[in-house]
């Protein structure tokens, strides 16, 4: 069988990232970068594939079977757009529009016209997030109770430095980092339908939150507790404990969510396990029975690529739709409206 050819528009860091799983991809071989900045030539180069300035020259010259669209978030809506159009599978980087507004015109599009669209939530795809959803589906912990979890790192100088945007409204973690934990808390424990927040910016001081605890409501019940800083010297993040990014430290003795249920917990990604006897009564006196759940871990955005080959070919249907990407960007919007007015914000 013939690889799916798969053009990647944009020759940053993460687009770097998918190049590389692109080119040591089984099913999918890169057939092209798409960028307009000099440095994109030597990106093009070292991957051995045609450099296109913009996504008009891709198809008037080389066109793809599917399209990996990691350009600027401001370019995600207009270039998802000019695809759908051209009857292109994509696969749009998180986040899916700088708006709810944009987002909800995407939606719409794609709904529209039945388009095969992946956003890229890329920790969907995580083998460790797989496990964990499957115990939970599996009835071991009981009844969902409560979720706590926290993305807790620490930033250091240059990164604001040399983003100096970073330290304005719009560059803190809320809206950079919390979207892969809503998606991650969505997956765990069903729809959020209310949160609350509070901000600080008391480490720093900058103009830009730096820390904020957030509540969340289940629509099944149950509640969740999450605690967001960039200024915390601490690996309680995915990042930090999952092992996935080889970039990052971990720490095998870190969680970051811990999954409560009326039998029993899960703490991800240790995947340590606690339950009561099924045939016992349940009490705080009594021992739980202590495992750990195996699992793999693995390299999301490889899955992640092996799954946007297999929705390009019709074999998949998108296991993050752009309604799943539009209604991560309303929960993260309405945290960072929580922590700015101090109300509880109901989602519908």
């Amino acid at each position: 069988m013939s690889k799916t050819r798969i053009a990647v528009a944009g020759a940053g860091l993460i687009g770097q990232a998918h190049i590389a799983v692109a080119q040591r991809s089984p099913t999918v071989t890169l057939s092209a970068v798409v960028d307009p900045s000099p440095a994109a030539t030597a990106v093009a180069v070292q991957a051995g594939v045609p450099l296109y300035r913009s996504i008009e020259e891709l198809l008037a010259q080389d066109r793809p079977d599917g399209v990996l669209l990691a350009t600027p978030n401001q370019l995600h809506v207009p270039q998802a757009l000019q695809c759908l159009e051209a009857e292109l599978p994509i696969l749009v980087e998180k986040p899916i529009a700088t708006t709810v507004a944009e987002g909800q015109r995407l939606a719409d599009a794609v709904e529209r016209t039945g388009a095969r669209v992946l956003i890229g939530h890329h920790r969907a795809h995580s083998p460790i997030m797989a496990k964990a959803r499957q115990v939970v589906d599996s009835g071991q912990l009981g009844r969902l109770v409560a979720v706590m979890g926290s993305a807790t790192f620490f930033k250091p100088d240059h990164y604001f430095a040399d983003g100096p945007w970073r330290a304005q409204p719009g560059g803190g973690p809320i809206l950079i980092n919390m979207i892969h934990e809503v998606h991650n808390l969505r997956m765990l424990c069903g729809e959020i339908v209310a949160v609350q927040a509070f901000k600080s910016n008391a480490t720093r001081g900058f103009a830009v939150e730096d820390t904020v605890a957030i509540n969340l409501r289940f629509a099944n019940g149950a509640l969740g507790s999450f605690m967001l800083s960039d200024t915390a010297a601490c690996a309680r993040s995915w990042e930090q404990t999952s092992q996935e990014n080889k970039a990052y430290p971990s720490y095998d003795d870190e969680d970051c969510y811990v999954v409560t249920g009326t039998h029993g917990s899960l703490s991800v990604p240790t995947m340590r396990l606690k339950t009561y006897p099924r045939d016992e009564d349940r009490s705080w006196w009594k021992p739980f029975e202590v495992g750990t759940v195996g699992m793999l871990r693995d390299d999301p955005l490889k899955h992640q690529m092996e799954h946007f080959g297999a929705v390009v070919r019709g074999e998949a249907s998108p296991l993050v739709t752009a309604r799943d990407g539009l209604r991560n960007l309303q929960i993260t919007e309405a945290i960072a409206e929580a922590a700015a007015s101090g109300r509880v914000i109901e989602l519908t």
